[in-house]
């Protein structure tokens, strides 16, 4: 394999990987020597990211593997890592939560179980992957283990009609500090990415008339692309950022600024 690879020889797990940010870091981290494990609670579409990778599946010592669960599920999750740590020849190493969902609502109308359903799934859901996974990097003593969370600017500048998600995506924010005071004597570093307004299908829904007075109010004048998340979640989990922990980089075209 290519020594120029920044992810050769790693071994990386990416939830969301079904679609939209998660499968362009999937496509990515692939391209740049990694094998990619994908948890998703679509197995389809989790197939259709796979198959998108180099090889189909395997290329030059890359394997990828698919599976269909749900991250708030935590006995699935440690059945999925406990199977990849016996399967694979190079232990976890990279961790990208990337799995998500988002439901609009103000203060007034916003359901109980829309509050339950999106903390359960992105704040909930971050923090028993993270934990899984992270206990199988302490466990294999890996020498350069990177967790990526992905918050939102959203958690940030908390706009209104966004109160649950808002909430959930500056908790991430907040979280990853904690993680990333833990483990840093692991040599586990945790990093969260703020993405702004990316073209994914969670952003799909928005009426073109909002995506236009966003648009207006970003300084490069464009909406993002997943790619542009997924290079930033490349650069930090290679050695290229070995000196960052317990960071939050947005990645919004300067919309916020």
């Amino acid at each position: 394999m290519s020594s120029h690879l920044v992810l050769s020889g790693r071994l990386a797990l990416v939830t969301g990987s079904g679609s939209g940010i998660g499968r362009a870091v999937c496509q990515l981290f692939a391209r740049n020597g990694a094998s990619i494990v994908g948890v998703d609670r679509s197995q389809k579409a989790n197939e259709e990211t796979m198959a998108s990778l180099p090889g189909e599946g395997q290329s030059d010592g890359q394997v990828h593997r698919a599976f269909a669960a749900d991250v708030t599920d935590r006995e699935a999750i440690q059945s999925i890592v406990t199977e990849v740590t016996s399967s694979f020849e190079s232990p976890l190493s990279v961790l990208v939560n990337s799995a998500g969902i988002f439901t609009s609502g103000f203060l007034h109308n916003t359901t109980e179980k829309s509050f339950d359903d999106v903390v359960n799934i992105n704040l909930k859901g971050t923090f028993l992957v993270t934990q899984v996974v992270s206990q199988a990097m302490v466990k294999s003593q890996v020498t350069e283990g990177s967790i990526i969370n992905l918050s939102s600017l959203a958690g940030k500048m908390a706009p209104a009609g966004m109160l649950h998600y808002s909430a959930t995506k500056g908790g991430i924010k907040a979280m990853t500090k904690s993680m990333a005071n833990e483990l840093a004597r692991f040599n586990i570093r945790c990093n969260a990415v703020l993405p702004g307004f990316i073209d994914t299908p969670m952003t799909a829904i928005t009426p073109p008339e909002e995506v236009s007075r966003v648009e207006s109010r970003i300084p490069l004048g464009h909406t993002g692309k997943p790619e542009h998340i997924a290079e930033t979640c490349l650069f930090l989990a290679s050695s290229r950022s070995s000196y960052i922990t317990g960071a939050s980089i947005e990645v919004t075209g300067g919309l916020g600024m």
